[in-house]
């Protein structure tokens, strides 16, 4: 009820007194002036809305204008042609403060939960200014009515309370603001009213406007009544006839526009008649207005009877999902929506969105209930950083923020609480000591502030702060006072408190001070013990604050010799330790300060954990030395939480004496809290993790684990109630939708993963990566089960069938795959190119198959089309070829252009779903904001929902039983009542901070979930999950509907201490869940080594208990009974990227004693062991024509680079000087001391691992099986000869390992996981003498270097014992499982020690001795925190190499006694001599019998001189890991450089051949390359200029080896790039078709040329040339080439800026082309021996070489070739052509490689050689050597070398004879 004051209205202009500007402000031109209509003062608000002119009611928004009313009345007139804005702050009865505007600048309706925003045109002729309405010309006074209580009711649900401020902002006259319980009649004065006697409320004398005698009130004023109908409306014809003559609201909300005359409806409606005033009821109906969507629902009215009071919406995130109609039926125009009746001005038009909704008949059904939806939890920590993580006052719970959602947790029910309001991230928190006030800070716009009521959630204050930026909040323990800490707009650091006394009372926060400083703050603090006391620090100081007199005063601390430190965090310690303030830095310091007399008491130091060279761990101490990083410290009575950036939660006394606890964390802990009570500290990490320990229990429980980055897709699972999330942050995780928590976690470093899917009936996964693979991963062994690289781009969508039958993947190249997926190992049936649109929108909804799993659509050829084909269709019929998809039937194809024909765009498809069946319908979101529900089989329109959204809904779906649609845009969801065919409810919810990327119904049907910043879980409050006959879940095929199964969310959640293990544990915020037989733990790895999967628990709680502190990692222990459980403690790093997978036991059946009977391949082990081949991109192979001249012409010289993808591939011998190792499918010898080379060719694939006899007089070498054999090679080398003399084959998949007997009469081989076999070998003969089949994957094989009669393997959880038995050497086995205590796992190494020990390494880190003559395990110790590949032993000492790049030697001399049970040796005898790290995973390793040096191979492609003795490392031999780009030459000839893939940049000298330089890019790729010409600089000053795949240009300095200039000429990738011939211009081109031309002196890009726009640079190209060559004036002369096969040619002259084009070619039709794939890109060059000469290659229908004339305009010369080029070289001496080819065919005769001898023929794939043409004899050479397509080939300067690359390998070929100069004396000048 209204105060008695504020009766019967208020003039809020009088009450603020106005024009004294106390109570009120003004900004800008406001002046009063007198209006002539109105004859009285107005006030005149002149300047731009931008400008920032405007009147503020009342002055501050901390004050309050208290006004109750209902109503308000805004009395103004717009100014012509101008903009304007009605800001209203309205406080609700609950205390949260909605924001209101109204204006001419708005477009179209948009709200918050806070934020309402309406677009209000005012005047019949508005204008168009800048695509957006202004006022009118003839724009009137208006009198605004707003029914503030009716408009929180209908849009936030809220209850009105009370008018806080007001806000008139430029440009309008202004006469005054009325507000008033009472709806009165501005048409009407009291006199008329009471000579007609009329049923109204007249306006009083003071608000009304003059009208001259003899007119209508409307010929001078417009009325504006919103919204147009209330509950509090008085009967009659007043409501009928209050809509303005002329305004109307636009954009997405109903206009409310004036009636043309009168209306005869009220007679009809049996409404009372106005009498002599009917004339003037000219508006229509007015009614609410409706939510934001283009659809709205009113309810059901009965015909001819009174409607009651509106339904309004009921939940504060959705907008409301329409209002009913309270008067009575008009008969009026057609409106444009079903609820709301609108009538066209005079000369108006109707709107598109009026046309389209007209057309649908009013069906008006209830959406009940409102709100439906319930925001039951999110999954996700931080968002604008990970801090600020809260207990509550009795530790029960803990607060911290999700992105824009403020969530409190309570620890031990898991049960969530959500705060919603925030429109953007929450960037601090803060809680007073008494839980009755929160407060939480937003990062934008500008620092709003909200303060709530902790216990009910409600917000009771919304305001902003006077920093722009807030980083920090704090409350003084009685809640009083709130201190903030931020930025101004200038970056100025800002602090500002708060009274917040009155703010629980109905009150209003207060400002008290603010104060600018200009010392850094990282932390601020209100001292706990006085509230007028307070704490800062920062970089390089300390700060006293007192809040004395209203003003904020500072002293800082004399900080001494420590006031360079940057300190991060500060804690006042306990009363009894007199308040001791505690401040932490980044240096590892901790300073005691007593703030009563401003000094320092003590400093300490946190040290690492040990030194280097120190055998044992050593305890944290504080002294001298390196210290490591404190980001956060927290005190209680007695001890002081310390977080560091070691990842270290660490718990000391107050005295730092020692260290009580410590819990290490997978990523940097950037926050600690200390409970109340101090038996809880809470943590948080930088990874987005949030635990705490629990002190007397010494248990760690995490609470949250999060994604770091933005969600992409998800995908659900039915029969374990399962979710998996992909997110930017390169990782798959897997969380129970019951308990929210995270179960799997599989990151990929490496490639981004971009969607997934669940397979239906079987535990497994599938997921499409960046780099175009597919992987299927086994969730119940926690294992890769197949991987597949069908595309070559990033995977944009992954669908399987229902039934479980079928997989199918595009990618963004346009290519659909189709696999089968019902076997374990998932197979590929078909794969097509150019089916799946290129430029479609990167949706998951993109990909998608009907419930049936009959049909599968998609978006594509083009982005307009969608297309149906039938999904069963596509398999492929056995026996029969492989068909192109294109032929294939289709269903339907749809353009949807076609379905918006009025549409002034052309509308794409976005997004698709298959709705139940039948009637099977195919849902299309496209870009023009419309849902089209369209027949899945003859693709009719069904129906057409418009303006789903504001923008395109790029996901979308529908429940099981059709009723309900769910949408996706932007930031906000809407559910939709779908079975309601005509203007179909919806209600709009908000919570994100960013778009939604994705959303989907849970498998109970019951929840949706939506992804974007985080993982939002919402309860649907409707009736449950319904079947109407026709439907899916009606039909008998329909898939039953899933629950989660309780077997799945009943956990362990506590794992017992070690007890006998190498050493104890603390606690770590991870849990490790007991192993299980069969499932492995360790590194998960695929073909590329790019992954590891972390698998865990998801119960309720994640815990461990220690059984005391940490102790030295390296310490071994003796083994002895069995005692427990495993270690309890996992997140030690498992590969090279410190990353490490651990089973999850539970959910899904085992299936280990099926595997064990099966003969079928196994899925990979989690070990990064094993060799798996890299995916090729050549075709299959066929074999080639090999020409036979006189002379070989190419001679292999050199081979750069060696293969880390191989496993034990190298061999050296010292004392023969013999060293091999392998690169692709060569084997190369080479020579230590001058660096040269021998190359033995013979295998057709790459090759695996390498083994040497123990004389050095034979090598064994095994490659990969490819298509061409059903076996691998295994050849057997003559090393003295180099030749092979013989060629053997028994595995079918890959070769594991090799190993000879002591005696080398004997020698074995063991197949990979796939094969599982072991075969013995006679040397003497090479046959076979026995083989046998193993139960499981084994991962090593070695003989007994003591006993050739004796050989170990290892495997799962055991080693095996194999025994030769009578003359044919049968083998007899023995396998010894591992001894409990060490857990189940896999032994991925092992070596012979000293007679009889056997040492053993595993995918744990651990290393273990066995007595092979007691066959037991004695012994057993950490000797890593990853996978150990390589074990070497040698007399007292033993080398281990693991996935950490660690190289460790160890001295394990006393090993033999230890194995005695009487010894008195002790476990402290085995320890770490040295340790080297290097730049990859261990893959090979050789030592000399000393194990003083040796040479050591690393998955990065690098070999390693090792020497113990110094302590260093050496590289030997390096190379690119991923795919080589370009390469180069200096125009001196003297080096050359090369890019690659993996971002780096790297010169060589051309004589050594050795590396001498690398620069290096992170996270890109390096495509392109050129060295500057000698002309542009003194040598010494040569330059590299690089292009890389985010469009930057490098310019890197040979001599200074430094990066000089980077610049950005490109949106797009850079594919070419060339140097002008002065070198003073950079010429780039790039993925979109531009090329730019830059000077990189200046780093400015002053020209674009656009004319081959939309395909991709491949050539760019740079010579001089005389001048008037051509008929071109210029000097220089370039070309450029691109993708769609046209070349353009240019003369230029760059200094002065001129540029034309010289020629022109271009490819014949395309059509003309034989095949279903296009020609690769144009390759064309400048001839090196006729400088009149284009060399093109690609450039027609024709594989072929063209030979095109400058000066005749035409083609001179053909060269036929049998394939399409895709590299192409010009020789600058002989006139001689190096080809790569693109495709295979068949060849003729029979190639027989010069190195094979008498081997088997080698057929290669015609992909993998290069070709050499002589231009002038037309004869052709192909040469062998590569293992993959020859993507590049460039011949040196000198015209003698001749390098090739296929993807990582290099090749350098020496020109023989006169080959390398022959033709040069007719030719131009040689180059360099």
């Amino acid at each position: 009820m209204a105060k008695a004051w504020q009766r019967p209205f208020v003039n809020v202009f009088r009450h603020c007194r106005v024009g004294e500007w106390r109570r009120c402000s003004r900004e800008g031109d406001v002046a009063a002036v007198t209006d002539k209509s109105l004859r009285c003062a107005v006030y005149r608000i002149r300047d731009a809305p931008s400008a920032g002119g405007y009147i503020q009611l009342p002055g501050t928004s901390m004050q309050s204008l208290g006004l109750t009313g209902h109503y308000l009345y805004v009395l103004f007139r717009p100014l012509p042609g101008k903009h304007f804005i009605i800001q209203l702050d309205v406080a609700t009865k609950d205390g949260q403060v909605v924001r209101m505007s109204f204006s001419n600048l708005f477009k179209e309706f948009k709200s918050t939960a806070t934020w309402l925003q309406f677009p209000l045109i005012c005047g019949a002729g508005a204008a168009t200014k800048g695509g957006t309405r202004v006022g009118a010309s003839d724009a009137r006074w208006t009198c605004l009515q707003l029914d503030l209580r009716n408009i929180l009711l209908v849009y936030v649900n809220r209850r009105y309370g009370h008018l806080k401020s007001v806000k008139l902002c430029a440009s309008l006259l202004v006469k005054s603001l009325y507000t008033s319980d009472l709806c009165f009649d501005p048409t009407l004065t009291v006199a008329e009213a009471q000579r007609a006697r009329l049923r109204v409320t007249p306006v009083p004398r003071e608000m009304a406007f003059p009208v001259p005698e003899d007119e209508s009130w409307y010929d001078h004023y417009v009325h504006i009544r919103f919204p147009s109908d209330s509950s509090e409306a008085s009967p009659g014809p007043v409501q009928e006839s209050r809509s303005p003559p002329e305004a109307d609201f636009l954009g997405r909300v109903p206009r409310l526009l004036p009636h043309p005359g009168a209306s005869s409806s009220a007679a009809q409606d049996g409404a009372p008649s106005a009498g002599p005033i009917a004339p003037c009821q000219a508006p229509s109906v007015p009614r609410p207005l409706p939510e934001v969507s283009l659809f709205c629902e009113p309810s059901e009215v009965p015909t001819g009877s009174e409607p009651s009071a509106p339904a309004h919406a009921r939940h504060k995130h959705a907008a409301g999902n329409g209002d009913d109609v309270s008067a009575p039926k008009p008969t009026v125009e057609p409106a444009v929506r079903g609820d709301v009746a609108v009538h066209k001005p005079f000369g108006g038009k109707q709107s598109k969105q009026e046309v389209a909704l007209a057309k649908h008949p009013f069906q008006k059904r209830s959406f009940l209930p409102d709100p439906i939806l319930r925001l039951k939890g999110v999954v996700g920590f931080g968002g604008h950083s990970t801090k600020w993580a809260l207990w509550t006052k009795d530790g029960s719970a803990v607060v911290y923020p999700c992105h824009a959602v403020v969530v409190v947790l309570r620890t031990d029910t898991r049960e969530q609480r959500c705060l919603l309001g925030h429109t953007d991230k929450v960037s601090a928190l803060a809680l007073d000591g008494d839980n009755v006030l929160l407060a939480s800070a937003q990062a934008r716009p500008s620092s709003m502030l909200r303060l709530w009521d902790f216990g009910t959630g409600a917000c009771l204050s919304l305001f902003r702060s006077p920093a722009h930026t807030l980083c920090s909040l704090s409350f003084s323990r009685g809640g009083a006072l709130l201190c903030g800490v931020g930025k101004d707009r200038q970056g100025r650091t800002v602090v500002v408190a708060w009274g917040t006394a009155q703010v629980g009372r109905g009150g209003e926060p207060v400002l008290l001070a603010k104060t600018h400083t200009g010392v850094d703050i990282q932390a601020f603090e209100v001292a706990f013990f006085d509230e007028t006391r307070m704490a800062s620090c920062g970089q390089g100081s300390v700060r006293l604050w007192r809040l004395r007199g209203g003003q904020l005063r500072s002293c800082p601390v004399d900080l001494g010799e420590h006031r360079v430190l940057e300190l991060t965090d500060l804690a006042f310690g306990p009363a009894h330790d007199g308040h001791m303030l505690y401040v932490c830095g980044r240096s590892g310091h901790i300073l005691e300060i007593d703030h009563q007399h401003m000094a320092v008491r003590h400093a300490r130091r946190l040290l690492p954990v040990w030194t280097p060279g120190s055998p044992v761990s050593q305890k944290q101490t504080f002294g001298s030395g390196p210290g490591i990083s404190i980001s956060s410290l927290s005190t209680s009575q007695a001890t002081c939480a310390v977080g560091s950036e070691d990842g270290y939660l660490r718990l000391w006394p107050l005295d730092f004496s020692s260290v009580l606890l410590e819990a290490e964390h997978e990523g940097p802990v950037t926050w600690v809290r200390v409970s109340p009570d101090g038996l809880r500290v809470l943590s948080a990490t930088s990874l987005g993790h949030l635990g705490f320990l629990d002190v007397p229990s010494r248990e760690y429980r995490v609470l949250v684990r999060s994604h770091t980055a933005p969600v992409l897709a998800l995908a659900t699972e039915c029969s374990h109630g399962q979710l998996a999330t992909v997110s930017q942050d390169h990782t798959v995780r897997v969380w129970d939708l019951a308990t929210l928590q995270q179960l799997h976690d599989l990151r990929s470093p490496e490639e981004a993963p971009c969607t997934v899917a669940f397979h239906p009936t079987r535990p497994a996964l599938f997921c499409g990566f960046s780099s175009g693979a597919v992987r299927s991963f086994s969730l119940e062994s926690a294992e890769v089960l197949a991987a597949h690289r069908c595309h070559q781009g990033p995977v944009t969508g992954l669908a399987a069938s229902p039934d479980g039958s079928l997989l199918f993947s595009s990618c963004s190249s346009g290519t659909l795959a189709q696999y089968h997926c019902a076997a374990t190992q998932c197979r590929v049936l078909r794969v097509a190119a150019n089916v799946v649109c290129r430029d479609a929108h990167p949706t998951p909804n993109a990909l998608v198959l009907s419930g049936d799993s009959h049909l599968l659509a998609f978006v594509g050829p083009s982005k307009y089309v969608v297309t149906v084909m039938n999904a069963a269709s596509l398999e492929e019929p056995a026996g029969c070829a492989r068909q192109p998809l294109t032929a294939l039937p289709q269903l339907l194809r749809v353009d949807v252009r076609a379905l918006d024909l009025a549409s002034a765009r052309l509308a794409s498809a976005v997004a698709l779903c298959f709705g139940p069946g039948p009637p099977g319908h195919l849902l299309v979101s496209t870009s023009s904001s419309t849902v089209v529900v369209l027949d899945s089989t003859s693709g009719r329109v069904v129906r057409e929902l418009p303006a789903v959204h504001s923008g395109a809904c790029p996901s979308l779906a529908l429940s099981r039983d059709a009723r309900f649609l769910l949408t996706a845009a932007d930031r906000a969801i809407k559910l939709w009542d779908y079975p309601t065919q005509a203007c179909p409810g919806c209600q709009v919810y908000i919570g994100h901070s960013e778009p939604v990327r994705a959303v989907a119904f849970a498998p109970d049907q019951q929840r949706l979930l939506s992804v974007g910043d985080a993982i939002f879980l919402w309860d649907i409050l409707g009736p449950l999950e319904r079947s109407p006959p026709g439907s899916a879940g009606d039909s008998p095929g329909a898939p039953p509907t899933c629950e989660a199964s309780p077997d799945a969310r009943q956990l362990e959640d506590v794992v017992s201490g070690a007890h006998g293990l190498p050493r104890q544990q603390v606690p770590k915020p991870s849990q490790a869940s007991p192993l299980q037989l069969g499932v492995c733990a360790g590194l998960l790895r695929d073909d590329d080594g790019a992954f590891s999967w972390s698998d865990e628990e998801g119960p309720s709680e994640e815990s461990h208990i220690p059984e005391g502190l940490r102790q030295g990692s390296s310490l071994p222990v003796l083994v002895k009974e069995a005692s427990g459980a495993g270690d309890g403690v996992w997140g030690s790093p498992g590969d090279p990227r410190g990353l490490s997978m651990h089973p999850h036991p539970h959910g899904w059946p085992s299936a280990q004693g099926t595997r064990k009977a099966q003969v079928c391949p196994s899925a990979r082990p989690d070990c990064y062991k094993h060799f798996v081949a890299r995916y090729k991109t050549s075709s299959l192979p066929k074999s080639a024509s090999v020409s036979r001249g006189s002379a070989e012409r190419l001679l292999l010289k050199a081979v750069m680079g060696y293969n880390g993808n191989g496993r034990a591939n190298v061999v050296w011998k010292p004392d023969t000087g013999f060293f091999a190792y392998t690169s692709g499918c060569l084997v190369v010898v080479e020579d230590l001391h001058s660096g040269a080379q021998q190359h033995w060719l013979g295998h057709p694939e790459e090759i695996s691992t390498l083994a040497l006899s123990h004389d050095a007089q034979v090598l064994a070498s095994a490659s990969g099986c490819g298509s061409t054999a059903s076996c691998c090679q295994i050849r057997i080398w003559n090393v003295p000869g180099g030749s092979c003399r013989q060629l053997i084959s028994y595995h079918s998949t890959a070769v594991q390992a090799l190993a000879f007997s002591p005696d080398d009469e004997l020698l074995v081989t063991l197949g990979d996981y796939g094969d599982r076999t072991l075969a013995l070998w006679s040397m003497a003969t090479c046959e076979l003498l026995s083989a046998t089949c193993l139960p499981e994957p084994v991962h090593g094989v070695a003989f007994n270097p003591w006993d050739a009669g004796e050989l170990a393997c290892v495997g799962q959880c055991a080693v095996t014992l194999w025994l030769l038995r009578g003359p044919n050497a049968s083998l007899q086995g023995r396998r010894e499982p591992l001894p409990e205590e060490l857990g189940a796992g896999e032994l991925t190494s092992l070596c012979y020690g000293a007679a009889p020990l056997l040492y053993c390494g595993s995918n744990a880190g651990q290393v273990c001795v066995w007595d092979t003559s007691a066959s037991r395990c004695f012994l057993a110790w950490e000797a890593d925190d990853g996978e150990i590949g390589v074990l070497l032993c040698s007399g007292t000492r033993l080398v281990s190499g693991s996935n950490t790049r660690r190289l460790r030697l160890w001295a394990v001399g006393a090993v033999p006694e230890l194995r005695c049970k009487d010894s008195r040796a002790r476990s402290s005898s085995v320890f770490m001599e040295r340790e080297l790290t290097l730049d990859g995973a261990v893959v090979s390793a050789v030592f000399h019998d000393t194990m003083d040096m040796g040479v050591v191979g690393t998955t990065a492609g690098t070999l390693w001189y090792v020497s113990w003795v110094e302590g260093s490392s050496t590289r030997l031999i390096s190379g690119h890991r991923s795919k080589v780009n370009e390469v180069v030459f200096s125009p001196s000839a003297s080096h050359w450089a090369t890019c690659s893939d993996d971002g780096s940049v790297r010169v060589w000298s051309l004589a050594s051949m050795e590396l001498l330089i690398q620069f290096q890019v992170l996270n890109q790729s390096c495509l392109c390359l050129a060295w500057s010409p000698a002309s542009c600089a003194r040598p010494e000053q040569q330059q590299v200029a690089a292009g890389y795949s985010d469009g930057t240009l490098r310019v890197f300095s040979i001599s200074r080896i430094a990066m000089e200039l980077k610049m950005h000429p490109h949106r797009a990738a850079l594919t070419a790039i060339a140097y002008s011939a002065d070198g003073q211009t950079i010429l780039s081109g790039d993925k979109d078709g531009l090329v730019a031309v830059s000077r990189p002196r200046t780093g400015m890009t002053f020209r674009v040329l656009s004319d081959h726009r939309g395909a991709l640079i491949s050539t760019v190209q740079s010579r001089s040339k005389e001048h008037g060559d051509f008929g071109a004036q210029w000097g220089d002369l370039w070309l450029a080439a691109s993708s769609d096969q046209r070349i353009s040619v240019w003369a230029a002259n760059w200094p002065q800026g001129h540029c034309e084009l010289v020629d022109w070619l271009s490819s014949p039709s395309p059509t003309l082309m034989e095949g279903p794939s296009q020609p690769p890109s144009s390759l064309v060059a400048f001839c090196p021996w006729d400088g009149s000469l284009l060399v093109c290659a690609g450039l027609g229908v024709r594989p072929e070489v063209v030979f095109y004339s400058l000066h005749q305009k035409q083609v001179v010369e053909r060269i036929p070739l049998p394939f399409f080029a895709v590299s192409l070289s010009l020789s600058p001496g002989a006139r001689l052509v190096a080809v790569g080819f693109a495709g295979g065919g068949a060849g003729v005769g029979d190639p027989r490689p010069s190195a094979c001898l008498d081997a088997a023929p080698c057929h290669l794939p015609t992909e993998r050689v290069l070709r050499l043409v002589d231009c002038e004899s037309g004869t052709m050479q192909d040469f062998a050597g590569h293992d993959d397509l020859v993507q590049l080939c460039r011949f040196a300067p000198s015209a003698r070398l001749l390098f090739s690359a296929a993807h990582s390998e290099i090749l350098v070929w020496e020109v023989a004879g006169p080959w390398a100069a022959g033709g040069a004396s007719g030719s131009g000048p040689l180059l360099g």
